[in-house]
């Protein structure tokens, strides 16, 4: 397994959530299988998909990718609250999938968080952006990944 991205896949892009999300997609797509099946490779879902990047063509699991520089903490940033509750309430609710690599770009962890072990309580909720945001009202929301059980 090759634990160095492909940086020159980032040619091009500027800003640096982009840069990571292309070498981090390309990374699990090169490098990860189906969990629940075995199958190899994971598709790519079309880019903005709500809380869904890959999908097993066999078995039609699908999986979100959470990645980080550094190391994760028990809160992890994500999307758009109302999104994610729907996503993992219903029955399509994707698996997780969390990296983490270093500033030399080379990955340091990467976990697998099945489906069932992610409920509306490990959700919390951020309070809206304010009126004078570009996307006022826009509500997002925290991953609280201590409050995934043991077992997961």
């Amino acid at each position: 397994m090759n634990l160095k991205f492909e940086t020159e896949l980032a040619n091009g892009y500027t800003s640096n959530s982009q840069i990571a999300r292309v070498l981090t997609e390309s990374w699990v797509k090169q490098n990860s299988y189906c969990p629940n099946c075995g199958e190899k490779p994971l598709n790519e879902f079309e880019n903005n998909r709500p809380v869904a990047d890959f999908h097993c063509l066999k078995c039609s699991e699908e999986f979100e990718l959470k990645s980080k520089s550094g190391k994760f903490s028990n809160t992890i940033t994500d999307g758009a609250y109302d999104t994610m509750i729907q996503r993992i309430t219903s029955d399509t609710n994707p698996n997780f999938f969390f990296l983490t690599y270093s500033k030399d770009l080379t990955v340091d962890n990467f976990l697998i968080i099945p489906k069932q072990f992610f409920t509306p309580e490990i959700i919390i909720k951020r309070k809206p952006l304010s009126e004078t945001a570009r996307r006022a009202g826009w509500t997002g929301c925290n991953i609280d990944i201590s409050k995934v059980s043991e077992l997961g």
